[in-house]
């Protein structure tokens, strides 16, 4: 379904930080690397196709913004390039040989077991779930009319609820709110990158950042083992047991399936990563249609006109094009995920690019979404762009939300069904607004997460 074309799409500028007019030194470097990444890019990085850097901290890099060269490593010649160092030494301390992180036979396993779960007849079965929590979730708001809530920990809380639903029939052990203050706890600790694996210490220095981080871990691996002694349980009795993610994952357990601790691994990256990206998305998109109020009213308008013609969620995803680009246009600019690191293992070379064996690789969905010779005006925030109308201008290559190649994420279509639907209950019921306080610094931790949270008004429509 095409929008009509508008002649002067709405827009604004929302917080980012602006590109760095020279190079830091060292020192600064590993500060704002620590601090918040996303400050650490100058203007070449918005508007040159590709920068090789041969020397500095951690070895030769190569930046990536060109979309030739992105499918080139991320697809047509993926075999050539595996994690890169400094992104295993934050992740596999927390997630270990989980999906994000497992390399090699390890992840195709990982992998294969999965694949059934994601498939589109699956994830549509999912619908319905997701729109129960969702209805259930946006019921707690009729307490909180005229207050303010910190949309970013709600959307949060929501995906959660809406993951323990869907891929683990809701039998995840803890309960949801303290799960939310350890997400936190854990990105902000161990979220972000040590000097010392910039440096490339030896493993057995210690890490600020893990020590500090160490409890929330310990808070997950008990979830997880919990969760997963609960489901065993049930197993043990014949017909029992719901047929989901969880149970999946357990019966790939052998000598040609997964091992117990790759189980164990899998479970937390989805319970602890695997609805973080969602929420964060989400949390931007109310944040950046607060400051479009047309556009607001006009995804209100197309939302309750599907409600009432349409009461399958299945197909709310298609028809409802403008909450969608809404959505993605808040991806582009905020992507849950800033950052793709790949390590090449042998030489390659790229048109007249020569890649070293051992350079570091870096494609950065922020600079990417950002990069002036690939949008226009990409500073600013306009749904239009992702109208069905105007999306085939968009190359696969230059909006990477989900990154791209065998490596794509597993659950992108499960995210794109479960944002829609949460949008389609939130903005039929309720407004959030913006505060004074309303202030929010884009931070990389993981994922791209406001400084400070989204404090908001909400009202009743």
């Amino acid at each position: 379904m095409d929008i009509p074309a508008e002649t002067s799409p709405a827009s604004f500028r929302p917080p980012a930080p602006s590109p760095r007019q020279k190079p830091p030194s060292t020192l600064q470097m590993m500060r704002i690397v620590y601090r918040n990444p996303l400050e650490l890019w100058g203007e070449p990085s918005y508007n040159e196709p590709w920068i090789s850097i041969s020397g500095g901290i951690g070895g030769p890099l190569l930046i990536v913004n060109d979309p030739g060269l992105i499918r080139h490593v991320l697809v047509d010649n993926a075999k050539n390039y595996k994690m890169a160092r400094v992104r295993q030494k934050i992740l596999r301390p927390i997630l270990r040989d989980g999906l994000l992180t497992a390399e090699g036979d390890v992840w195709r396993r990982s992998r294969k077991a999965m694949a059934p779960v994601f498939t589109p007849r699956h994830i549509a079965g999912f619908a319905r779930p997701m729109l129960v929590q969702a209805e259930a979730f946006a019921k707690r708001y009729e307490e909180k009319i005229g207050g303010t809530v910190d949309v970013s920990r709600d959307m949060t809380m929501l995906t959660f609820d809406i993951l323990a639903e869907t891929l683990f029939s809701g039998e995840v052990a803890g309960e949801p709110d303290g799960f939310a203050r350890q997400v936190d706890r854990l990105f902000e600790t161990m979220g972000r990158v040590d000097p010392l694996d910039l440096l490339g210490a030896p493993d057995w220095l210690p890490r600020i950042t893990r020590i500090l981080g160490r409890n929330s871990l310990a808070f997950f691996r008990d979830i997880v083992a919990r969760t997963m002694e609960m489901r065993k349980e049930k197993l043990a009795r014949e017909g029992a047991a719901p047929e989901d993610f969880l149970t999946l994952l357990l019966r790939a357990e052998g000598p040609d399936g997964l091992t117990r601790q790759e189980i164990s691994d899998n479970i937390i990256t989805f319970i602890g990563a695997g609805h973080e990206t969602t929420a964060r998305a989400l949390g931007w998109t109310f944040y950046c249609l607060a400051n479009l109020p047309e556009e607001r009213a006009r995804i209100e308008a197309e939302i309750d006109a599907v409600l009432a013609a349409e009461p399958d969620p299945v197909k709310w995803l298609d028809s409802m094009p403008r909450a969608r680009a809404a959505f993605e246009e808040a991806m582009r600019l905020y992507p849950p995920a800033p950052s793709i690191n790949r390590e090449a293992v042998e030489a390659d070379a790229y048109a007249d690019l020569e890649i070293p064996r051992g350079m570091q690789v870096l494609v950065m969905p922020w600079t990417v979404h950002r990069h002036r010779k690939l949008w226009d005006d990409p500073e600013a925030y306009r749904p239009a762009r992702f109208h069905p109308q105007n999306r085939e201008s968009i190359g696969r290559f230059q909006y990477l939300p989900f990154g791209a190649g065998p490596r794509v994420c597993i659950g992108a279509g499960f995210a794109m069904q479960e944002a829609v639907i949460a949008m389609a209950v939130l903005m039929s019921r309720y407004r959030f607004d913006l505060l004074p306080e309303t202030n929010p610094w884009p931070v990389q931790k993981l994922t791209t997460q406001p400084q400070g949270g989204l404090p908001m008004r909400v009202s009743r429509r």
